[in-house]
């Protein structure tokens, strides 16, 4: 089922007297359960993107849907909506963990039983529950992002906007977050991902789309954009040196030799014609080199620089 959905959007902002397109013709979907990252550098549009489908930004053209309500005309839609932007803005920091979860909860629509009760449940699934009476500037960084993460989902919403969600936090902390990102979607929230950390949006994503002065430049599965990407060379590591016969054979197939490492750029069927000449000599390892998802991310930019 599609969650979100935005087609064409646009919007402009007039600028020391010149017209400036900040987004030009953003169309995408995300659906319940798919965890989209949403990549691009400082001014490329990211932001203004995210304003207009969180309803605070009305486009010059273009519409927004949150299962088929606009959020810029349906208050519905915005009940849809759960928003974690710019770290822990979303939290009253003089206020105790349980009376943000409960004061977000009646502010969204739930009556004060039921905020109160989903903020227990909210704190206690997220590990919270010890600290339920701690003022938000007395948690830690992670607990406050964590909490962050709880206000953002204490009415259930079916579309998570998450900023930069592990940002300054410690390994441990980064971990617990990005597990409870992926709960979130497991259980059928569609979440738009934005981050600077593209080993994150690597980690957790579905979906990758990359916008490049106010246009998409690409949007596809992680997995198939990483594939897309990743070369046909291949490594072979063993457990000696060589003897010469081997090297001169290996070397006449096409691959280097260096030590214990052999490098192979070429077909399947020329790796098994060097694993024929190897044999029955032990091997550490054989495997296929593969790009990542910060190296695509940075060919692409520079590929749409170039055009």
């Amino acid at each position: 089922m599609t969650v979100l959905e935005t087609h064409n959007l646009q919007k402009a902002y007039r600028q020391h007297g010149k017209l400036v397109e900040a987004v030009r013709g953003v169309s995408f979907s995300i659906n319940a359960g798919e965890i989209l990252a949403f990549l691009g550098h400082n001014g490329a549009g990211k932001t203004t993107s995210i304003k207009m489908i969180a309803g605070l930004i009305q486009p010059d053209r273009g519409w927004v849907k949150i299962e088929g309500f606009d959020p810029h005309r349906q208050p519905q839609a915005l009940r849809r909506l759960g928003a974690v932007l710019e770290g822990t803005r979303n939290l009253y920091w003089q206020l105790t963990a349980e009376e943000n979860l409960e004061y977000f909860g009646i502010l969204r629509g739930l009556n004060r039983k039921v905020a109160y009760q989903q903020g227990i449940y909210m704190l206690e699934r997220f590990g919270l529950l010890h600290k339920r009476r701690t003022p938000v500037q007395g948690l830690s960084r992670g607990m406050q992002q964590k909490l962050a993460i709880a206000v953002a989902l204490v009415h259930h919403p079916r579309l998570l906007l998450l900023d930069e969600p592990i940002l300054g936090l410690d390994a441990e902390a980064s971990q617990e977050v990005k597990g409870l990102v992926r709960e979130v979607a497991a259980e059928g929230c569609a979440v738009l991902l934005t981050t600077h950390q593209i080993e994150v949006a690597e980690e957790l994503s579905d979906w990758v789309a990359i916008i490049q002065n106010g246009k998409l430049i690409t949007l596809e599965p992680t997995q198939e954009i990483i594939r897309r990407f990743s070369d046909s060379t291949y490594i072979i590591n063993i457990q000696e040196q060589l003897d010469s016969g081997r090297i001169n054979k290996i070397l006449a197939l096409g691959a280097t030799v260096v030590d214990e490492q052999i490098g192979y750029s070429g077909t399947p069927q020329g790796l098994y014609q060097i694993l024929e000449v190897l044999n029955p000599l032990p091997l550490v390892q054989v495997k296929q080199e593969q790009a990542d998802l910060t190296q695509i991310y940075l060919e692409l930019l520079r590929e749409n620089s170039d055009a």
